[in-house]
């Protein structure tokens, strides 16, 4: 039962991730491409924690919240230079 959800959930953040990436790629404008990454930094997230899942370990934990501070800030530093042209001031 649990290996079929845990199927399920990696073959929805990969259609998701897909679906993102067509965003990211298409986007209008610049803030529509910002949130395209910033929910594949989502996506991968799940698909990391998810794959841990199925392999029995907690070590994948660990480096899914390093991808989620490394995509928070990097989706930050991209939303400032965007409003105020640098990053730091």
């Amino acid at each position: 039962m649990i290996w079929g959800a845990l199927v399920f959930g990696l073959t929805a953040a990969v259609a998701g991730l897909l679906m993102n990436s067509w965003r990211l790629a298409k986007g209008p404008d610049a803030t529509d491409r910002i949130l395209a990454s910033d929910t594949m930094v989502v996506n991968t997230i799940a698909l990391i924690i998810l794959y841990g899942m199925l392999q029995g370990t907690t070590t994948y934990f660990e480096s899914a919240l390093l991808f989620a501070m490394f995509g928070f800030t990097s989706t930050v530093a991209y939303c400032r230079f965007l409003l105020r042209g640098d990053i730091i001031e």
